[in-house]
């Protein structure tokens, strides 16, 4: 009498868990991306502005030291981002889609900027 009851109590606990997981897997989309400056090199530490589409509280996150970035537990919508870094800006990046247990990749490259900062004409005339 025991067996049985000993198992189903087994079979209720491991099927929780694992509708727990894939619950907690499915709830969240990852954004994730590179910043690149106005010569095509990734920009370390940029900071990385985004909200989602309708608008509702921004937030900002910054770039590792190789322009990478990394936005994780995000609900499925479409969010807006921005970069800046060293004075420059990137055009927004609108209705970025996020859906649920998946990771969306963007390219934000600074493009803005009342003036080009010198390190970025200077990279240019290398080239």
């Amino acid at each position: 009498m025991k067996r049985p009851l000993i198992f189903a109590c087994t079979l209720l606990l491991a099927l929780a868990c694992v509708t727990s997981w894939a619950a907690e897997k499915k709830g969240a989309g990852i954004l994730s991306g590179v910043v690149l400056g106005p010569d095509d090199k990734p920009v370390p530490h940029a900071g990385v502005t985004y909200q989602s589409s309708g608008g509702t509280a921004p937030h900002a996150v910054h770039a590792d030291s190789q322009g990478r970035f990394t936005i994780t537990k995000l609900r499925s919508d479409n969010y807006d981002l921005r970069a800046s870094g060293k004075g420059v800006f990137s055009e927004w990046e609108k209705n970025v889609t996020v859906r649920s247990g998946r990771t969306k990749s963007v390219t934000l490259r600074l493009i803005y900027a009342k003036e080009i900062p010198k390190e970025y004409t200077k990279s240019k005339a290398k080239q």
